[in-house]
């Protein structure tokens, strides 16, 4: 995992609409960054989003993110997630 400075290079600013993405910490912020980048995905659009996070975590870090994120991620995206990662499928509600 390569270090970065600034999270706005990585993902659409619109993502962090409430923060200013540029003061973000990529392990302080994990808990909002990760959801946040998978918050607005579809099928056609997983493949880049989920790549975007896998170059600052690692699929540990991704699923135990969403698994306890308080943030509203579809159990559709949480099973886009278990597929990649060849898990047993979970879901937020």
């Amino acid at each position: 995992m390569k270090s970065v400075d600034n999270i706005a290079t990585i993902f659409p600013k619109d993502l962090f609409w409430d923060v200013n993405p540029s003061k973000l910490d990529r392990q302080e912020d994990k808990d909002l960054i990760i959801p946040r980048a998978l918050y607005a995905t579809t099928e056609s659009t997983f493949p880049e989003d989920i790549s975007r996070l896998e170059r600052l975590y690692d699929r540990a870090e991704i699923v135990e993110e969403l698994k306890a994120t308080k943030e509203r991620i579809s159990n559709k995206v949480c099973a886009m997630v278990a597929q990649r990662y060849h898990i047993k499928q979970f879901s937020r509600y």
